[in-house]
């Protein structure tokens, strides 16, 4: 992803985009199925061309992440036991952690791995889940995150639990944190992605929900997860006093609220929608 610390918004891969869609509409909903034309409609209102959405909708199928439901002519598509698990995830960050924590009780999770070159994907596929996680890279080996972190289940799921080494601890008294802290993550670029975002939607405040609130949406909890996926959730009191986190947070929040009712309500009467099978 492109660097927007000038206040630009990224560039959202049409997955994310429609992640976000199921997680908007679907998610809450129970079991349902959504036609591909509706998901067009949505998609379409931020900027993702028609070829893009069934392009996108095919690869989500054969990833696992879709599932597809024939009715007549129409096909319709709805959500697998692995995105819900996703989507779950996604939603647990945003609204009960938060983007502040100032709950820390000073233990720290601890991962070591050792895989072969010939496992390179595995490496890779690992090394984003636990940047997910919120975990750094102590060393090339060795990853720490904030407090007790429940990682057994991600590792399990990548086939790694042979290969991979966990464990809870606190620092010795002689370990400087926020040094570590600071040669572990990089916190300019986390900083500059909490300050693009607040200085592009704090416009919105003023202005409410628009005539597409449904867009509006979409392209909020897009960024904010753009946003957040590479912030650990380091203990706030081993950050600068100015951390961008909490105002970009409110900002988020305050446009989510004023969008939360106007969506629901354009999406009741535009998305066409199926029981899922």
């Amino acid at each position: 992803m492109p660097d927007t610390s000038d206040g630009g918004a990224p560039q959202l891969r049409p997955q994310s985009l429609m992640l976000a869609f199921f997680g908007n509409h679907v998610l809450e909903e129970g079991d349902l199925c959504v036609y591909s034309g509706s998901i067009i409609d949505v998609l379409g209102r931020v900027g993702v061309g028609e070829q893009a959405v069934r392009s996108t909708l095919t690869r989500m199928v054969s990833r696992g992440l879709l599932r597809r439901q024939r009715e007549g002519r129409k096909m319709y598509f709805g959500l697998t036991e692995q995105a819900t698990r996703v989507l779950r995830d996604g939603r647990t960050r945003i609204w009960r952690e938060g983007a502040v924590n100032d709950d820390w009780d000073g233990d720290w999770t601890l991962l070591g791995f050792s895989l072969p070159e010939s496992r390179q994907r595995e490496r890779h596929d690992l090394r984003s889940r636990l940047a997910w996680s919120g975990f750094g890279a102590l060393y090339s080996g060795l990853w720490i995150a904030p407090g007790k972190v429940d990682v057994a289940a991600v590792v399990a799921e990548l086939g790694l639990t042979a290969h991979v080494k966990i464990f809870h601890a606190s620092a010795d008294e002689a370990t400087d944190i926020g040094l570590m802290i600071r040669d572990t993550w990089d916190l300019e670029s986390v900083a500059a992605r909490y300050v693009s975002f607040d200085k592009r939607w704090t416009a919105h405040l003023n202005a409410g929900p628009g005539e597409d609130p449904i867009g509006t949406r979409l392209r909020l909890v897009s960024e904010w997860l753009w946003t957040i996926r590479t912030d650990p959730r380091l203990p706030s009191r081993h950050l600068p006093p100015d951390w961008p986190a909490r105002p970009a947070q409110d900002t988020f929040r305050r446009v989510a609220g004023q969008t939360e009712t106007p969506a629901h309500h354009l999406a009741h009467r535009l998305l066409e929608t199926t029981p899922l099978r």
